[in-house]
């Protein structure tokens, strides 16, 4: 595991140690924990981005509906079939 040497403000590091103590847990794994958290809601952040400009592209939802159709008739032939 690598070290990363940082300065926070002075009422930031007070929450820090507050809630560190309230949780019973190392500062730098409630950072850690913080960080994996913060970084997963920006990906996520990113995917919705990604899916309102594909949205919002014509070819894209053209190929959406056509594949919409071709499984809407797969599930059709399925229950022709059962």
């Amino acid at each position: 595991m690598a070290t990363f040497t940082s300065s926070l403000p002075n009422h930031l590091l007070k929450l820090l140690e507050q809630k560190a103590k309230e949780l019973g847990m190392p500062k730098n794994k409630l950072i850690e924990k913080a960080l994996s958290i913060y970084l997963d809601q920006l990906n996520r952040a990113d995917y919705v981005k990604s899916y309102k400009r594909m949205g919002n592209d014509e070819d894209i939802t053209q190929i959406a509906e056509e594949g919409m159709e071709d499984y809407l008739s797969q599930l059709d032939q399925e229950d022709e079939e059962g």
